[in-house]
Parts: structure tokens; C-alpha cells; sequence
């Protein structure tokens, strides 16, 4: 069997979607950790105005990643699509960078960006209707590479991007560096990607509102809120790990960077590994495993104290983090396996639930106990989470066997 490597690199179909994912980190990494920053400190925003900025944003990202999502269904090319999207992302990030005015900033991080971060959920559709067509193991082990892959962009971009501007006085240039990141995933689509789209549209294609129909069906819509709250678990451990550095563990700022990018690094070979169980094992049940090692982690953190702790924690971080993050593309796409970008756009709605529900764990378990007991919460939150996911698949293949 050739390895996924060699896969990706001899199919353009696969090649060019996973290289442009690997630009398209630089997008996020180069802007994500500044914004609020440049928002807040550099442009002079509220935080009331800057939370409801985020807010509609996200509203914004969640309902164009679905309505494209249908869309390129219907299509027999995505490539028009990945293309608009990302002129949308050379237009809103390169604006920032040039007009140093609130007014431009909101716009663009209302309209223009969300519109450009659709993209994530596009280029993955791409490679699901190739690997439609290839072995499920083969499939999973592909997406989990190619997650890997737009993982290690992710880590490597925030500290060179960092030692770049360490002498500037604004971190509007990220803003830069993320436009022409764009730019070379246009340019990565307009030349070299013809036939990434799909087969050809079929001629039975339900409507929108037909397809919209199928993510609130109960079969679909309790996973996505069980994938969602294992997402929010990562995004959970994002708020807290820097608070119970700082605090419980009497750590520094220094500690939560490092920690960060080693966290981020490991990830990379622990989501090829987690694609290659997907070749022998059921894609559920690696996902439950990775979830049970995260929530152990959880619970762990909880007990920190010190530096050392957190360090110690690393691995299980790590290990557990790489399968919340990628094992799931795989299962959301598998929900509407027959609509790649359907099923896809499931990632979008996955991440705003998720958002909202970290949201509301946070708020709980800080206001019930501290930093270290909201990680007992979340590591709670997170069992009874993989309980009702087994139960869930469960009873669906109870529901598949004959009477």
C-alpha cells in the first residue's frame, strides 16, 4: 500500500488543496494572535465593541462556509469559489495593513475576513470528493496528514512573524504578511489547480433549503453537538492553560509561549499517528480514545502546581489536542458522506457551537471554583461527552442490524 505521502504528492487533486491549506495557515497564524491587540490597544475599540465583533464574525464565517458549501455541490468546479474567497482574503487582510483606521478594521474583520477563513472548509471539501473515490483508510489517514501539515504552518508562522516585528510599533504589517498569504493561494489555485472540483453535478441535487434540511436532521445534529463540545475541550484548555500557568503554577508569560508552540509542534506526528489508527480501527472509536486521553489531561492540569507540571503534561496535551483536532473532519464529512461540501461546512457550525459552549463552561466553572477547578469541569464535561458519542453510534448500529 503507498504511503500518504506519497499520496498527496503524486495526485494533483490532493497535492494543490493540501499546499494551499499550508499558505492559508499563514492567514490565520500571522493575524489571530494580534487582533485584539490592534483592535483594542492600536485602533481604540471597546471590549463591549470588540466581543460583538468577534461575535458577528463568527456568525458571518459559519454562514458562508454552509451556503458555499451547498453551493459547490451544485458545482461541478470549486476552484471559482476557493478563487473568490481568497481575493476576499487579499482584500480584507491587505486593507487593515494599509489603512490604519477602525472603520476598516470592523469591515473587514466583519465581512471581508470571515468570507476569507470559509476557505479552510472549501479546500477540505476539495480533498473529500477525491478521497470519496479511495479506500476509508486510506481517506482518513490523507485528511489527518494533511491537518498535520496546515498544523505545522500554524506553529511556525506566529514566531517568525514575532521576531519580524519585534522592533515595530504597530502590528499591522501581520495584516501584510497575511494578505500576500492570500494571494499565494490564488495564485496556487489559478495556475495549478484545474479538475479539483468535483465529478460534475448531479442531476438529482436537492435545494438549499432541501440540503439545509439534512444538518438539523437528529442524526446529524446530535453528533455535530457532541464533536463540538470535544472541540470546545481544546479551546477550553486555550483560555485556561495560560490563566493556571500564570496563577496556580506560579509560572510566566515566557512559560505560556513555549508551552504553546511545543504543544502546537507535537501535535503534528500525533495527528499522523491518529490518521494511521483510522486505517485499522473505527474512526469513532479513535476519537473517543484521543477525547479520554484529553480529558485525562484536563484533570491532571487541574492538580498543577508548578512549571514543571505543565511541562510534564506536554505529550498527553499534545496527544489528545491532535485527535480533537483532526480525527473529527473525518467524521463530520462521513455524516453527509455523498455532499462533500455539505458535510464539510459541518466543520464551520462545528467550531461556532463549540465557541459557544467553551463559552459557557468558562463561566460556570469560574464562577463555581477557580482556574484549576474550571479543568476539572471541562475534563468532566468532556466523559460524559464521549459517553453519549458511543451511545450515539451504538444505537445506530443496533438501529443497522436486522430484526
Amino acid at each position: 500500500m503507498p504511503s500518504t505521502f506519497s499520496l498527496i504528492l503524486r495526485d494533483n487533486r490532493i497535492r494543490i488543496p493540501a499546499v494551499t491549506l499550508v499558505a492559508l495557515a499563514f492567514t490565520y497564524a500571522s493575524t489571530a494572535p494580534y487582533q485584539s491587540i490592534i483592535g483594542i490597544n492600536e485602533l481604540g475599540l471597546s471590549n463591549g465593541v470588540y466581543s460583538a465583533l468577534i461575535f458577528f464574525s463568527a456568525i458571518v464565517n459559519v454562514t458562508t462556509s454552509l451556503t458555499l458549501g451547498i453551493w459547490s455541490d451544485r458545482l461541478k468546479e470549486r476552484r471559482p469559489l476557493v478563487l473568490g474567497l481568497t481575493v476576499a482574503g487579499m482584500l480584507g487582510f491587505g486593507s487593515i495593513a494599509i489603512f490604519h483606521s477602525p472603520a476598516v478594521f470592523i469591515v473587514s474583520t466583519l465581512l471581508l475576513v470571515p468570507m476569507s477563513n470559509s476557505t479552510y472548509s472549501l479546500l477540505f471539501a476539495s480533498l473529500r470528493a477525491r478521497t470519496n473515490q479511495m479506500d476509508r483508510g486510506q481517506a482518513a489517514g490523507i485528511t489527518a496528514t494533511v491537518r498535520a501539515l496546515f498544523s505545522g504552518s500554524w506553529a511556525l508562522a506566529p514566531g517568525m512573524i514575532g521576531l519580524y516585528l519585534v522592533n515595530s510599533p504597530s502590528m499591522t504589517p501581520a495584516y501584510g504578511i497575511a494578505a500576500f498569504a492570500s494571494f499565494t493561494c490564488f495564485c496556487l489555485y489559478f495556475f495549478f489547480a484545474p479538475g479539483n472540483g468535483t465529478a460534475g453535478p448531479s442531476p438529482d441535487q436537492p435545494g438549499f433549503l432541501a440540503s439545509l434540511k439534512r444538518i438539523f436532521m437528529p442524526y446529524v445534529l446530535s453528533r455535530v453537538i457532541v464533536m463540538a463540545l470535544l472541540f470546545g475541550l481544546q479551546r477550553l484548555n486555550s483560555m485556561l492553560l495560560p490563566l493556571i500557568i500564570t496563577h496556580a503554577a506560579d509560572g510566566s508569560v515566557v512559560d505560556v509561549g513555549f508551552i504553546a508552540g511545543l504543544t502546537a509542534f507535537l501535535e503534528m506526528p500525533f495527528m499522523m499517528m491518529w490518521g494511521m489508527a483510522q486505517r485499522r480501527f473505527r474512526t469513532v472509536h479513535v476519537l473517543a480514545f484521543g477525547a479520554l486521553i484529553y480529558c485525562c489531561y484536563l484533570l491532571l492540569l487541574g492538580f498543577a502546581s508548578a512549571p514543571w507540571h505543565i511541562y510534564a503534561l506536554l505529550l498527553l496535551n499534545a496527544c489528545g489536542a491532535a485527535a480533537i483536532l483532526s480525527v473529527p473532519i473525518t467524521y463530520l464529512q462521513d455524516l453527509i458522506a455523498d455532499r462533500p461540501g455539505l458535510g464539510t461546512s459541518l466543520i464551520s457550525l462545528n467550531t461556532f457551537i463549540g465557541t459557544g459552549i467553551v463559552a459557557g463552561l468558562f463561566a460556570f466553572g469560574t464562577a463555581i471554583t477557580d482556574y484549576s477547578g474550571t479543568a476539572f469541569v471541562g475534563a468532566a464535561a468532556g466523559l460524559a461527552s464521549i459517553g453519549v458519542l458511543l451511545y450515539l453510534e451504538s444505537s445506530k448500529r443496533q438501529a443497522q442490524q436486522p430484526a
